[in-house]
């Protein structure tokens, strides 16, 4: 397992996926998934950056391993922001014209629909919410 630590502010989800991205190259990723999962971190990290910290400023931790057995990537998000957990927020309704839908859950909503598992806990202060990726 790898893992980085910024501040947890906009500017650094480019960091983020790039640090990222070396990662799936040494695991022979595809270009597709390598897009699914950046578009994975781009929404997780900048609900992070916008919403963790109300108006202070904090750190995000960015862990990415790949389990061989599996060929299974795992990203976990680590903060230490307000407790939020994303996986109890209801779906939006897509049925729905965009007049009609309440605004905001359509980022968590497509990680969700990308991503062979997702998972949250809030453990000793921190948020950890952990995205699996199948890569074969």
């Amino acid at each position: 397992m790898k893992e980085l630590t910024v501040d947890a502010v906009v500017e650094n989800i480019e960091t983020v996926t790039a640090f990222v991205n070396a990662e799936l190259e040494t695991f022979g990723c595809s270009m597709k998934i390598q897009i699914q999962i950046d578009v994975a971190i781009d929404e997780l990290f900048g609900n992070i950056a916008h919403y963790a910290y109300g108006h202070d400023r904090g750190t995000a931790t960015v862990q990415i391993a790949f389990d061989e057995d599996s060929h299974t990537v795992t990203l976990t998000f680590i903060d230490s922001g307000t407790p939020f957990d994303p996986l109890k927020r209801e779906d939006p309704d897509t049925t729905l014209s965009l007049k009609q839908r309440s605004i905001g859950g359509l980022g968590i909503f497509l990680v969700k629909k990308t991503m062979d598992h997702m998972e949250y806990r809030y453990e000793d202060g921190h948020n950890i919410l952990s995205i699996m990726k199948k890569l074969r």
